[in-house]
């Protein structure tokens, strides 16, 4: 029987794909065609099926390690993306998406670390899964509130800046942990 956390070819793994090909869409239906109503059903689309795959994933044993990896370069991917279209019209987005690209950063480097310790990769854990809700959150209602006060703005900016400075916090100490003790948990 083959090893299950090996499988390329898996409906969770396809949905991440089909998740980084909507990414152009949506850079293209916000910018290009300033359609920001329609680019928000497609981030939602988008979002509906990062929940259906990991559902999939877990439900019926797809977990792999692949999609491991694949799942969140596809969330930082459409998290950068509709960062920078968001740039267009509210510049207190720089600060979201440069911390972002700092936590991204240092978990590259950290996850490379663990792996090459452990020789295992490991799942999102909640405060990621938390970071990701928000941010989320504060992208969807920048794009649908097309006039949100600047102050308004702001507060969802550091709301969503403190969640995913959080979610660093923990992934550090996690990895830290996994590095020291060298062995797969």
């Amino acid at each position: 029987m083959p090893d299950k956390g090996k499988q390329i070819l898996t409906i969770p793994n396809l949905l991440s794909v089909f998740r980084i090909l909507l990414i152009p869409l949506i850079v293209w239906l916000y910018c290009g065609k300033q359609d920001y109503l329609l680019a928000a059903w497609v981030l939602l689309l988008s979002g509906v099926t990062d929940i259906a795959d990991g559902f999939i994933a877990r439900r019926f044993h797809m977990v792999s390690d692949l999609g491991k990896v694949l799942d969140p370069i596809a969330d930082k991917l459409t998290q950068t993306a509709a960062l920078v279209c968001l740039l267009t019209r509210f510049r207190a987005v720089w600060w979201l998406l440069g911390v972002l690209v700092v936590k991204e950063t240092v978990m590259t480097v950290m996850g490379l670390l663990v792996i090459r310790r452990t020789g295992s990769v490991y799942s999102a854990s909640w405060h990621g899964k938390l970071a990701t809700c928000v941010l989320y959150a504060v992208i969807f209602t920048h794009i649908v509130w097309y006039g949100v006060p600047q102050a308004v703005s702001m507060l969802l900016v550091l709301a969503g800046a403190a969640s995913i400075l959080l979610s660093l916090a923990l992934y550090t100490m996690e990895d830290l942990k996994r590095i020291r003790e060298g062995r797969p948990q």
